[in-house]
């Protein structure tokens, strides 16, 4: 089955590696395409590759998992990383990949987070928000790698890939940051005073 390429605004492209790069201007205004606009409040779930989190760590995935939840229910699920305890690089990303594929569905629509993903900017994560409730996708999933990053079926699985930062971020970093823009976008989305 031939599938079209997503884009938004924000110029993330549906195949990634296709759309690398600076983000696309946004408006002056620096506001959502959705603003103040009904957008379906589709589900949304993380995974994410890694060890047990930090006491710190959970607790503040805890915190936004509420606050989001008063915009779309949100699912956190923690994938655990090396499942055949190997010391083969290659064997534990299959591993992780293989384990994150049977997490998703075929009516997910997935955004990968990864160090070569396209930068956007939290009015582009609304933006990405906004589009996938209007893709027919049942729910938005996000996948995060463990240490060595994601597998090549997950990243191909992709309907989108962003990277939150220029930086390579350990897991629950990127996880916390994650969540935060999640929040903010939904903020955006409703042109409450979080985001200025």
């Amino acid at each position: 089955m031939a599938v079209s390429p997503w884009s938004c605004r924000c110029g993330v492209s549906r195949f990634p590696g296709k759309s690398r790069g600076a983000p696309a201007p946004s408006s002056p205004d620096k506001r959502s395409k959705y603003s103040a606009q009904s957008v379906r409040a589709m589900p949304m779930r993380v995974l994410t590759v890694g060890k047990k989190r930090s006491r710190g760590a959970q607790l503040i995935v805890e915190e936004y998992k509420e606050k989001l939840g008063y915009y779309c229910d949100i699912e956190d699920t923690l994938i655990k990383s090396n499942p055949k305890l190997t010391s083969d690089v290659k064997v534990q990303v299959e591993a992780e990949d293989m384990a994150m594929m049977l997490q998703l569905k075929p009516e997910d629509f997935v955004v990968v987070l990864d160090e070569n993903g396209k930068d956007v900017t939290s009015e582009q994560v609304a933006d990405l928000v906004g589009d996938a409730g209007n893709t027919g996708s049942s729910r938005l999933t996000f996948c995060i790698g463990g240490p060595y990053g994601l597998g090549l079926q997950v990243r191909e699985r992709a309907d989108a890939t962003i990277r939150l930062s220029s930086m390579v971020l350990n897991h629950q970093v990127a996880l916390i940051v994650l969540m935060e823009q999640l929040y903010r976008a939904w903020t955006i989305i409703k042109g409450q005073k979080y985001h200025h």
